[in-house]
């Protein structure tokens, strides 16, 4: 994976995917994919199950190599990733202390208020194989936390919470942004909840079908192709405000843009004011 070329990191992307095509025992899991995460923007990335999300995902952290295309970082970009789950032997003995800070690089402080952030400062001393899926989740993302990264990756962070887990965890996504003050880039299937987390949507499925603004996405043809049969009778949460983030990180007045146009250059575009803009591949 290349490192992006020398110039201040609040002008630039995070991370540039450009054009990346996966191609794995002769099936074709991703084509001309290409995205940008910016500094302070959260990204969510849907799709069906085969759709190529995780494929994408390990592609981005350079944990598989892309048959095609290209991914840039910023220069010693710092990383955060949270896993759908994790397992560990039953026959280690291991404490949720213990696991955050197998590097030795933390101390315990650090570590029980990284646990405090996540609400779950009660497990420190708990053996990591009797806590819960969802509590196992919320250790990953303070294991994840604690490296103090300026990208967050979460792969179905809710994996194993229930229906009020999965909320208290996507209501606090922007609060993590905005005290750790990276880009966050999600992967999730709640869409029931996650419209209310997110700056910019990706709809994936093997192809980027659309992208936009959450409210734009989920009234496009193509998301409702997806999961038009999924959401029928379900009230997707949004949220709303009248504020947006300049690349600084700094509140500056917003105008949505209620429009839709074709994707030509989806990769190339990124809307860095958040703007309710949704836009369509050419099939």
């Amino acid at each position: 994976m290349s490192a992006a070329s020398e110039q201040p990191a609040e002008n630039m992307a995070l991370l540039v995917a450009d054009s990346i095509g996966y191609v794995i025992r002769g099936k074709t899991i991703l084509t001309e994919v290409s995205l940008q995460v910016h500094h302070r923007e959260i990204i969510t990335l849907i799709g069906p199950n085969g759709a190529g999300k995780t494929s994408l995902i390990r592609i981005l952290l350079g944990l598989t190599q892309a048959s095609s295309g290209t991914v840039k970082r910023q220069n010693n970009l710092r990383v955060g990733y949270v896993p759908q789950g994790i397992n560990v032997s039953d026959v280690m003995p291991l404490r949720v202390c213990d696991f955050l800070n197998v590097t030795g690089l933390y101390s315990v402080e650090q570590c029980q208020q990284m646990l405090a952030e996540v609400s779950c400062e009660y497990l420190l001393t708990s053996p990591i194989q009797n806590i819960s899926g969802g509590e196992m989740q919320r250790v990953l993302l303070a294991r994840a936390l604690l490296k103090k990264p300026q990208l967050l990756v979460l792969d179905e962070p809710a994996s194993g919470m229930d229906i009020i887990g999965q909320q208290g965890l996507y209501e606090s996504i922007r609060n993590i942004r905005d005290k750790h003050d990276c880009g966050i880039l999600m992967v999730s299937h709640d869409l029931h909840l996650v419209m209310a987390a997110t700056d910019r949507v990706i709809c994936l499925n093997t192809h980027i079908c659309c992208t936009g603004h959450p409210d734009d996405v989920s009234e496009h043809p193509e998301y409702l192709k997806l999961f038009g049969d999924a959401i029928d009778g379900l009230a997707l949460y949004s949220h709303h405000h009248d504020h947006e983030h300049d690349i600084h990180g700094n509140i500056v007045a917003s105008e949505h843009c209620h429009s839709c146009e074709h994707n030509e250059n989806a990769g190339d575009d990124h809307d860095h004011d958040h703007g309710r803009k949704a836009t369509q591949d050419k099939k």
